[in-house]
Order: C-alpha cells, then sequence, then structure tokens
C-alpha cells in the first residue's frame, strides 16, 4: 500500500497529478517531468535530513498511484499532504493510505500530531476529512496557527489527529491490540 519514495516511480506519478483534478491541490507542484523528479531527488533527500516524510502510495498491484507526505516537521508534529491520481478518486485508497501512513507515523517514528490544512475550496478532501473518526477540527483549538496559515486570506480550515485520539479509534475498532499498544508506549 505505501513504499518509501523511489526515482523509477516518477514517470507514472506525474501523468496522475497534472489532471486538472488534482494539480490545483498538490502541495509540490511541477511543470514538466524534469521538474517532478528534481522534486522528487529533494523530497528523498530531505527525509534523509528528518525534515519530512513521504511515501508513494500504491495500488493492489503495486503501481503508484498518488503520495502522502508529513511536511514542516517539529516538535514531532507535521503538515499531512496527500494526493491521488484522478483514476483513484472514491476508492477507498486515501483511507487505506492514511491507516497505513498514520500508524507509521505514530507508532514507529514518534509523530505525536498530525495537523491537516485543507483550503476551503476543497470540498473533496473537506469531506474525506470530515470521515475519518480520529480527526478533530483545530481551527479555535489552534487559532495562532491557523491565522499563520491564513495571512494571505482566509483560505484554509485546520484539522488534527493526536496519537491518542488515533490510537483510542484503532484500539476501538480492532485494529491493533491493547497488547500491541503497551509494547508501543
Amino acid at each position: 500500500m505505501l513504499k518509501k519514495r523511489e526515482l523509477q516511480d516518477c514517470q507514472a506519478l506525474y501523468d496522475l497529478m497534472v489532471h486538472p483534478d488534482v494539480f490545483p491541490f498538490v502541495r509540490q507542484k511541477a511543470y514538466s517531468y524534469e521538474e517532478f523528479l528534481f522534486i522528487t531527488k529533494q523530497t528523498i533527500e530531505a527525509e534523509e535530513r528528518g525534515e519530512l516524510i513521504s511515501r508513494t502510495i500504491l495500488d493492489e498491484w503495486g503501481s503508484p498511484i498518488g503520495t502522502i507526505n508529513l511536511y514542516d516537521i517539529e516538535d514531532n508534529a507535521g503538515f499531512l499532504g496527500t494526493w491521488l491520481g484522478k483514476p483513484f478518486h472514491g476508492k477507498g485508497y486515501n483511507q487505506a493510505a492514511k491507516d497505513a501512513f498514520f500508524s507509521e507515523l505514530f507508532y514507529e517514528l514518534e509523530i505525536e500530531t498530525i495537523f491537516m490544512r485543507v483550503k476551503k475550496v476543497n470540498l473533496r478532501s473537506t469531506k474525506a476529512v470530515q470521515k475519518l473518526p480520529f480527526v478533530t477540527s483545530a481551527n479555535e483549538t489552534r487559532k495562532t496557527l491557523l491565522d499563520q496559515l491564513n495571512a494571505n486570506g482566509d483560505i484554509y480550515n485546520l484539522f488534527e489527529v493526536s496519537k491518542d485520539l488515533y490510537t483510542m479509534h484503532t484500539l476501538r475498532v480492532g485494529h491493533i491490540t491493547e497488547e500491541e499498544q503497551l509494547k508501543e508506549a
């Protein structure tokens, strides 16, 4: 479902990213394949330095279909960025990728908080975030951060996933056992 970013996936990912329903909502925009290749190389190097975490989302046949990333990591927190190619919208890949990524972030990489800034005009992402039972609105609780994000206008809503809330959810639905969680603590 997820793997570390690799240059060999760039052509397939670039072709998916440039679709007009996807491109406006991608954080790291590339206007040519060569630029996408360069950005991917920079992303791989930034992960090696601990600045971000980036994974390629795969379909059930192992083909790249999008990316999921944690940017701006600071104090065991960062900002989520996800995109899927248009042919894969509405097929459950987004939820499955988030589950796998959140589990890796919280239980293997010691992340405590994941923030999601979602453009108010991005109704698809807003609906996807609101479907997640472990996500809370952070517009009021993290008002200072929201104000920083919206310094150039009322553009974003802010959401938060805490390790504690995610863990309670996964225990409730049985994704991990209490024994596994105690080993992580």
